[in-house]
């Protein structure tokens, strides 16, 4: 017959572990536990190597962005010098044209016959009064103007009397007569003028819309 505490105690024997054996589960922990040491250690390297892109990027468009302040000063004073010698040669240009026309008009002038002389002098002086240009215009307009406007009308009204007179002229040419100029030959100067077109038209139609 069997001795049960022979039997317990041969049961505790086989369940326990041999000398220098792990107990079970021991080593699969060991394993999970390297594992994850190493992951952790993967993922604080991945973090560290983001981290310095980071920093890296970071530097390259401050270094881009100090580039372009240094180049924008830069250009801009190459547009402004730009600016300054188109605008000295436009001066220049100017300058030469004028002594030019200048030179030409001198030319012109000293060929000229004392009678020519006489009538190109009195062209010179003669002027609209710019009082009374003033009142016109306002008169017309209803509103008061500016100097520089009343003086530009001025010019433009002397002008276009020139261009009249000098129609006038060759009317009274054509028409085998002498000056000095009659009524009949402005009118007919006006006339021809308008005929052109150089005169606008100042009577309107006025327009019914039905």
């Amino acid at each position: 017959m069997a001795d049960p505490a022979r039997d317990v105690l041969g049961a505790a024997a086989a369940s326990e572990p041999p000398p220098g054996s792990s107990p079970p589960g021991s080593g699969d922990g060991a394993a999970a536990a390297g594992e994850a040491a190493a992951a952790e250690g993967a993922g604080e390297g991945e973090v560290g190597e983001a981290g310095g892109g980071g920093e890296l990027k970071a530097e390259v468009r401050s270094a881009d962005g100090e580039a372009a302040d240094a180049e924008e000063p830069g250009l801009q004073a190459g547009a402004a010098r730009k600016v300054k010698l188109e605008l000295k040669e436009r001066k220049e240009k100017k300058q030469k044209v004028d002594e030019d026309e200048i030179q030409k008009m001198q030319i012109l002038v000293s060929s000229f016959s004392e009678e020519q002389l006489n009538r190109y002098e009195m062209y010179r002086r003669s002027a609209f009064p710019k009082a009374a240009i003033k009142r016109l215009i306002q008169s017309i307009t209803g509103t008061s103007v500016s100097q520089n406007v009343v003086i530009a009308m001025s010019g433009i009204s002397k002008v276009f009397v020139g261009e009249v007179v000098e129609e006038a002229l060759d009317v009274c040419e054509k028409w085998g007569e002498l000056p000095p100029l009659q009524p009949k030959h402005m009118r007919e100067a006006v006339r021809r003028l308008k005929a052109r077109g150089q005169i606008p038209n100042s009577k309107y139609k006025k327009i019914i819309f039905h």
